[in-house]
């Protein structure tokens, strides 16, 4: 059975998740077989928050160059951009 903690992998610190946050919006990082209310109601369970709206996004692995001769693929992963309602906020990512 599936909890709320593997729904979620981890939140994604990159630059761009950086900027959406100033909107009330954070980016995870989530299983592949999630989907869109299973993902709120992991946020809302874990951070105690009231989440307004989710968005999924599957990015695809990138064709990699290992040496002149070989290739190799790297792994897709499935992001979710998450906001939250108006008041709330996740105190996991305001120091950073």
């Amino acid at each position: 059975m599936k909890t709320e903690y593997d729904i979620l992998i981890e939140p994604v610190l990159a630059e761009k998740a950086e900027n959406v946050r100033e909107h009330g919006v954070y980016v995870f990082k989530v299983a592949p077989y999630a989907n869109k209310p299973e993902i709120k109601k992991a946020v809302e369970k874990i951070f105690k928050v009231k989440v307004e709206k989710v968005n999924v996004l599957t990015i695809k692995g990138k064709t990699k160059k290992v040496n002149f001769r070989y290739t190799t693929k790297t792994q897709g992963y499935k992001k979710a951009y998450v906001k939250l309602a108006k008041g709330n906020s996740i105190e996991l990512f305001e120091g950073i």
